[in-house]
């Protein structure tokens, strides 16, 4: 695995009113510390991504539907750069997965429905100067296809 990523299985805890599903807890081994939390949706087939903060982990949960997570290290003092890591998550796999600083990271919804993810990450957005950089999904700065693989 990528040097710094982190992951938690979650459990579902359901019952005759429903589910609960515990994310992210302070006294979590992996917890760092909390900026905020949101969420976001992604449709069947779209890739978001590629992403990588300079400061912000990441803290990432499919809650509904599926995700393949994608991380690549791009980090020149880290043993495991270049090293490409893939996780599926969703509600068929709950878990959370810690992404690091400068380890581009996306997904694509692998669901036949919209998969909604919550992130929460170590810092809060910064709107007039965002640590974000983007790359398109199919750059080839990332050796990754995308596409469906048949294992």
């Amino acid at each position: 695995m990528i040097e710094g990523v982190a992951t938690k299985r979650l459990a579902v805890i359901p019952d005759e009113r429903g589910r609960l599903m515990e994310c992210l807890r302070s006294d979590d081994d992996l917890f760092l510390k909390f900026g905020q939390l949101y969420m976001t949706t992604t449709l069947p087939g779209v890739v978001k991504g590629w992403h990588l903060h300079r400061v912000q982990w990441d803290n990432i949960v499919c809650v509904k539907g599926m995700l393949k997570l994608v991380l690549c290290d791009d980090r020149d003092d880290s043993p495991t750069k270049g090293e490409i890591d893939e996780f599926f998550l969703g509600e068929h796999a709950p878990l959370l997965v810690r992404v690091p600083p400068g380890v581009w990271h996306g997904w694509k919804c692998v669901s036949v429905d919209e998969a909604y993810v919550i992130n929460a990450p170590t810092e809060v957005y910064v709107y007039d100067a965002p640590d974000q950089e983007e790359l398109p999904h199919d750059t080839a700065r990332i050796a990754y296809d995308w596409d469906v693989r048949l294992r």
